[in-house]
């Protein structure tokens, strides 16, 4: 009988592990074939139209996932940087006859939309038309759909264009009737990240810098919209301000915000006249991933720059949230990234691509060294994305240069830590604790116990010793006393173009003219264009993550959209430790 339980036993495990080894193998042959598709170059047909979704999460480079649909992955990520690609092969290819957009839901900050539609215009020089069509427009996607030549919308939809707001979302009274107290460490009157642990509404200073940045974003947008399609300001906030985009279809057509009511089907007639295609024939397209894989003559020099993305909150990697498992991150691995960088000979000149709401300190004074000995040996341009605010802006104040969209969101020069208090909550539920100790604050950050006054003094001259640092690191960098730092700093967050006006930033473009000034400081004519190692590759990021996005699928399948982004506010004030450089703003409305 033993025998036969050996027996029994190592065929059962033989079983598993060719079984494993099978389905390994088939993930790598799948991932293969899927690599071989991407690597391959698409030639389009005669009278192709690069057709161009605007669906789906708004990102500088995106992680490539082939099993995304298998696994029922609905939030697609949409790379700036794959989109630019494309709109630049279709200018160029004579078999594309122009660009459909349709619109669609999309997520993602003002910085990236402004580079695609900068592109989009570029587009226009070429001759070729650019049709829109929605079924209902939100502002991020009407923002780019008002470029087109034609802005077409479904009978029953509407120009959703209502303006901007930024809400912010206070656990005081929570904390109150759980019995939760929250000490709070900060230096800036502007750093607003810890007001939702002890205010119940925004503080005036932080209402004033909320008014300021959402301004200076919903002007530089609607300016774009009312140049694009020929209104008046006064016209724009007319239609804003009687809240028109609830009417009916025809107001956008009364304002010349659309120039027809069409149903899809009719528009897709319509861009086949214009491209030379058959009208009884399905419409011939391309997508973004096709038009971007489209070859494209580049030089190849031995000097490269080199692209590297920086992408995400800053943190510890092992300190990420299963339920952040879709998301990129900024950890310590970028420093290694760059020192790799730094002694490519190879490599001539850096453009780092920061696109970061800030984070750790610790992490961003990491990176912030790594940036300051790569400087020293070759030159070093930031290109600011969406965000390079707090941690952000920490990890690019040392670059030669800092190029910025207008609508970027950066600065946010300040620091806090949070420490909290559960006793109440113990007290609620009839849990006791106890300690033995060998010195005096080896319980410091006890959660048990009200923090003594000595305590909160040490951690309030740890949080300013760590402002003064940040305020020296921005000041040696851009070359501005520090007491002139201090005096923009405070934890505002300015925009770009506002950011610019107090010599925080250097310029205000987008990628391309980042990698010019990287060229200039290099002294190179000759050069070639290479992206660095970025994100992990999707085969790492399966075998790590797959496991944390069904539970992410799970929770916010049952909780819905709008619960699920509560639990995630919960989650990272949770996670938050050590002092923190982070901006918390998120602007609704895209």
């Amino acid at each position: 009988m033993k025998q036969f339980f050996k027996t029994v036993f190592a065929s059962t495990l033989g079983v598993l592990i060719a079984s494993g080894i099978l389905m390994l193998g088939s993930v790598f042959i799948i991932l293969g074939i899927a690599a071989s598709a991407d690597s391959s170059e698409y030639k389009p047909e005669k009278n192709t139209v690069f057709k161009l979704t605007l669906n789906g999460n708004l990102v500088d480079k995106a992680v490539k996932n082939p099993f995304a649909g298998l696994m029922g992955e609905a939030d697609e990520q949409l790379a700036v940087s794959d989109i630019i690609k494309a709109i630049r092969s279709a200018k160029t290819n004579d078999n594309i006859k122009g660009i459909y957009m349709e619109a669609g839901s999309i997520s993602g900050g003002f910085a990236g939309l402004e580079a695609i539609r900068r592109e989009l215009l570029d587009f226009k020089e070429s001759g070729k038309f650019i049709v829109s069509y929605g079924d209902s427009y939100s502002q991020g996607n009407y923002y780019l759909c008002s470029v087109a030549d034609s802005v077409f919308l479904n009978p029953l939809g509407d120009v959703g264009l209502i303006g901007l707001a930024s809400q912010g979302l206070f656990f005081t009274g929570l904390a109150e009737k759980l019995g939760i107290e929250h000490y709070i460490f900060k230096v800036g009157t502007y750093k607003s990240a810890v007001e939702p642990y002890f205010l119940k509404k925004f503080s005036d200073a932080n209402r004033e810098q909320l008014t300021s940045f959402l301004n200076s974003i919903w002007g530089n947008v609607t300016s774009a919209i009312t140049e694009s399609r020929n209104i008046s300001p006064a016209r724009l906030n007319d239609y804003l301000d009687k809240g028109l985009a609830l009417g009916q279809a025809s107001n956008a057509i009364e304002y010349n915000l659309a120039d027809g009511l069409r149903y899809r089907y009719e528009v897709e007639n319509c861009v086949k006249e214009m491209a030379g295609q058959d009208v009884k024939e399905k419409l011939k397209t391309a997508d973004v991933s096709k038009a971007a894989s489209i070859k494209v003559k580049e030089k190849d020099s031995k000097n490269k720059i080199a692209v590297l993305y920086a992408e995400g909150e800053i943190k510890d990697e092992d300190a990420s949230s299963p339920f952040a498992a879709n998301e990129q991150i900024i950890s310590e691995e970028m420093a290694k990234q760059l020192r790799k960088l730094k002694n490519d000979d190879d490599v001539k000149a850096v453009v780092f691509r920061v696109n970061s709401p800030g984070g750790s300190a610790y992490i961003s004074e990491q990176i912030w060294k790594e940036v300051v000995e790569l400087k020293a040996k070759k030159p070093i341009v930031v290109s600011m994305g969406n965000y390079a605010a707090s941690g952000g802006y920490y990890i690019s104040c040392a670059a030669n240069k800092i190029v910025a969209e207008r609508t970027t969101l950066t600065g946010s020069i300040g620091v806090f830590g949070v420490i909290r208090n559960f006793t109440g909550t113990f007290e609620k539920v009839g849990v006791t604790t106890d300690i033995v100790k060998t010195n005096t604050y080896a319980d410091l950050g006890d959660m048990s116990r009200p923090m003594r006054e000595d305590e909160k003094a040490l951690v309030q001259r740890s949080v300013e010793h760590t402002y003064d640092l940040f305020l020296t690191r921005c000041a040696d960098g851009r070359g501005i006393s520090k007491t002139a730092i201090d005096s923009i700093g405070q934890g505002r967050v300015w925009t770009g173009e506002q950011a610019l006006e107090r010599g925080l930033v250097d310029q205000i473009g987008g990628m391309d003219v980042a990698i010019k000034e990287a060229a200039t400081l290099a002294e190179l004519t000759d050069y070639s264009v290479t992206v660095a190692d970025g994100p992990k590759d999707f085969i790492t990021k399966f075998l790590e993550k797959k496991m944390d996005e069904a539970k992410v699928s799970m929770v916010k399948s049952m909780l819905g959209e709008e619960q699920f982004n509560l639990f995630m506010s919960i989650q990272r004030a949770k996670t938050e430790s050590g002092i923190i450089a982070r901006m918390p703003f998120d602007i609704s409305g895209l």
